[in-house]
């Protein structure tokens, strides 16, 4: 299970990093016009929201089922190992926090902030700032799924 959500978290950063910062700034370079590029950059993002939400709910999923587990060996193990257990359950609720702040993001993202980019777009409101808060919202993604992924790579103590 844990090897799963490395994978799944490693899935979730990857996909991020490579929509975000390769594939949409490559679209800008080569289409030449934004016009072109900017409809098929936002679906890029939008596939980038439902991927997030998908992995983060499998995410959640597993580390729930983690923290049960080290619950349940907790309450059977010596003092020695269950404060290795009541440590584990610490850092997957912690984990937890970053999969959920990652997905509110991404809700945000995809219901807020990219509606007003196209209605900025067609009324001539200020595209700038919405781009700008969107391009906050991707960062605080990535920083949430490279966190997820950080703290789900540690290893356990032995």
């Amino acid at each position: 299970m844990q090897r799963l959500a490395i994978f799944m978290a490693a899935l979730w950063w990857g996909g991020i990093t490579g929509v975000s910062f390769m594939a949409v700034p490559t679209l800008f370079a080569k289409l030449g016009s934004p016009a072109v590029a900017g409809p098929v950059a936002a679906q890029l993002f939008s596939f980038q929201c439902y991927a997030g939400l998908v992995i983060g709910i499998g995410l959640l999923m597993l580390l729930r089922q983690e923290r049960a587990l080290a619950h349940f060996r907790a309450a059977d193990a010596t003092a020695e190992n269950a404060g290795r257990d009541v440590d584990r359950m610490q850092r997957s609720l912690g984990t937890m926090g970053f999969v959920l702040l990652g997905m509110l993001l991404a809700l945000v993202q995809e219901f807020g902030v990219a509606q007003k980019i196209v209605t900025a777009r067609a009324s001539g409101g200020d595209l700038r700032f919405w781009h700008g808060l969107g391009s906050v919202l991707v960062l605080a993604q990535w920083l949430c799924a490279g966190a997820v992924l950080w703290r789900l790579s540690r290893r356990a103590p032995a």
